[in-house]
């Protein structure tokens, strides 16, 4: 019996020694389908913690339609969705901070200067962007005011324009007074020096007769 239970006892240790420790992968796939049931076809295997929208969802046959980050729309089980990303993928964010803070102090200082010389810049260049913008308040506020100066300018002209118009027509209406005043003044001493004529020429008339009257009636008295 010992004869056979040495070489078992070896042969146990021997394939010891010879076996690694493995963990079971976190990944799981889940099924995204045509339809509400497990009927419909499968569109594609989602990997945990891929990320989806959630467009609807029915709480009597636990299926909820939702959209993947390249625009597929279909129906998956909704108790196999969570709130918040997958342990797994939690687990690679805090090791990525773990690892950041455990880098060289030198490292760090370098990366807080280099923060540093960035915020200063970018403090530069907003100052230099503030004063451009101020340049160009500047700028628009001087445009308005001669654009307000021109419409200023334009309005009065308009109105000098109206004035020297009216101005015209008066002048223009004078002078057709004046002359119908010139008109009517010939007409005047026209008519006067035809009477004057007409007169001088029934005076001729008349004054030859009252003198042969005169004579006759001076015959008559002798």
């Amino acid at each position: 019996m010992k004869r056979y239970l040495i070489p078992l006892v070896l042969l146990t240790a021997m394939s010891g020694l010879h076996a690694e420790s493995r963990y079971v992968t976190d990944q799981f796939k889940i099924t995204l389908r045509s339809g509400e049931s497990t009927s419909h076809k499968i569109i594609s295997m989602l990997p945990s913690g891929d990320q989806v929208e959630i467009i609807n969802s029915n709480s009597e046959n636990g299926y909820s339609q939702v959209r993947t980050r390249d625009g597929t729309t279909g129906y998956v089980l909704t108790r196999q969705l969570m709130a918040t990303p997958s342990a797994r993928d939690r687990l690679v964010s805090a090791e990525a901070k773990l690892a950041e803070l455990q880098e060289a102090p030198e490292l760090l200082s370098a990366k807080l200067s280099k923060l540093q010389d960035e915020y200063q810049t970018l403090t530069g260049q907003r100052d230099q962007l503030q004063q451009q913008k101020q340049a160009l308040d500047d700028e628009l506020q001087s445009i308005k005011r001669t654009a307000a100066n021109a419409v200023r300018i334009a309005d009065e002209r308009n109105e000098l324009r109206k004035q020297v118009a009216t101005l015209t027509r008066e002048a223009e209406e004078l002078k057709q007074t004046n002359r119908e005043l010139g008109n009517d003044s010939a007409q005047r001493w026209f008519l006067i020096g035809g009477g004057v004529v007409v007169g001088g020429i029934i005076l001729g008339l008349i004054l030859p007769s009252l003198r042969v009257r005169r004579r006759k009636s001076s015959w008559g008295s002798l």
